[in-house]
């Protein structure tokens, strides 16, 4: 009640709210603890949440941002930045990939010409730097948190880190017509997918010995 009450229109609460809490000068930190929640295992039921996710970013912007004066009063110009860097611009990053992604295709396979003319050699070696140095950075990342939880079978997935921002990519477009067409639709995800998955394979798994019992 003090962060004045829940949005009920916006599907990424905790985005919103965390903008309150800051205004509020609270503190938020990060447990390290085990979450015991089902990761969504399955390709279009995860696009349907990040669609949701990012939908609700880009709603908590649009709210705050709607008096920029205002939002600069309230958490500062700190707040304001990394609010702008954090919640505005992970949409506008995810949107953005697949058209940056598409230039440096262009830029380091095909060689097309073009490309140099749009942008100076400097801006072409720092992109390629850039793009090349997060991958691989994300890829560590992501292999340094399977390793520490020992699920060693899952390190080499971690290889997959562009196409899980082409992912992402889509869920953020997809997300974006739902805010232009259906702003507060809460789009469900699907949970226990793997606990059903499993239940079907032990099934199949007992119709097939029943016979032979």
């Amino acid at each position: 009640m003090e962060l004045g009450a829940w949005d009920p229109f916006n599907v990424t609460e905790d985005a919103d709210l965390g903008v309150r809490v800051y205004d509020k000068q609270y503190k938020i930190g990060v447990v390290n603890s085990t979450t015991l929640e089902e990761a969504n295992n399955e390709p279009f039921n995860w696009i349907r949440q990040r669609s949701r996710w990012i939908k609700g970013y880009m709603q908590t912007y649009l709210v705050h941002m709607r008096n920029p004066v205002s939002l600069i009063r309230r958490i500062g110009w700190q707040g304001f930045f990394g609010f702008n860097f954090f919640i505005g611009g992970t949409s506008f990053t995810f949107l953005l990939y697949p058209v940056l992604l598409v230039f440096f295709v262009f830029y380091i396979i095909f060689n097309f010409t073009f490309i140099r003319q749009l942008f100076p050699d400097w801006v072409l070696y720092i992109a390629t730097f850039n793009f090349i140095a997060g991958n691989v950075l994300m890829v560590y990342i992501n292999m340094l948190a399977v390793f520490k939880r020992r699920f060693y079978e899952l390190i080499l997935f971690a290889i997959l880190n562009p196409v899980y921002w082409l992912m992402h990519s889509i869920a953020a477009y997809k997300g974006l017509w739902q805010l232009i067409y259906k702003p507060f639709y809460w789009e469900k995800t699907n949970h226990g997918l793997t606990k059903v998955s499993s239940s079907a394979s032990a099934n199949a798994a007992a119709a097939s010995v029943a016979p032979a019992i």
